[in-house]
């Protein structure tokens, strides 16, 4: 599960028994990620927070897939697999399309995005790309291009909070050993702009 204790759901007590039953799915089931948070149930929420107000925040105006697919792509720049397996379910949900699916897997996987993504939307990944992996290399040029592509502002804070999100995600995982094994794959809370509404969809 994880490289460090984790307390489980049977044995949790105080405010780590209310974050669980605030996160938890079908048979008190938590997210190892979530678990691994259980030692200190403060960053746990913290993380909660941070999950549901850049990825399922209903005043968000990017599309949940597509923010759901940058989130893949840079789990996968990232190789972290538990990443990958969660968000990769939770966006073939999201498109209810098997074929589309396996052409944005395809699509991330290869980093050759043409076909699977518009051309305003293959910006995000080249954003995406350069923000994981040279942050420091970022200049106003890359907002520019995306500017020129059509993207808000608010949009590319969106992008650009996702991208931050899920290389903290990563290194959660990656630093911790975090594993899918017993995860119920893909569950997301639904759109809401209240925090305590964790109903998974």
């Amino acid at each position: 599960m994880s490289w460090i204790r984790t307390i489980p759901f049977g044995e949790a007590q105080g405010k780590l028994k209310k974050l669980y039953k605030r996160v938890a799915g079908p048979q008190n089931n938590v997210d190892n990620i979530m678990m691994a948070h259980s030692l200190r149930p403060h960053t746990m929420e913290g993380h909660m927070m941070l999950y549901k107000n850049v990825l399922h925040h209903a005043d968000n105006e990017v599309d949940k897939w597509l923010l759901e697919a940058i989130g893949v792509y840079v789990s996968l720049l990232n190789r972290c697999w538990y990443c990958v397996d969660h968000h990769f379910e939770g966006l073939k949900r999201l498109i209810d399309d098997p074929i589309r699916a396996a052409a944005i897997r395809e699509a991330l996987d290869s980093e050759r995005f043409e076909g699977a993504f518009s051309e305003k939307e293959e910006e995000v990944f080249h954003y995406a790309r350069t923000l994981t992996l040279a942050p420091f290399s970022l200049r106003m040029n890359e907002i520019e291009e995306m500017w020129r592509w059509g993207w808000k502002d608010a949009e590319i804070l969106e992008i650009n909070q996702v991208v931050a999100y899920f290389n903290y995600a990563n290194r959660t995982v990656l630093g911790l050993g975090v594993e899918t094994s017993g995860d119920l794959l893909g569950l997301s809370p639904g759109d809401s702009d209240d925090p305590e509404n964790w109903q998974h969809t």
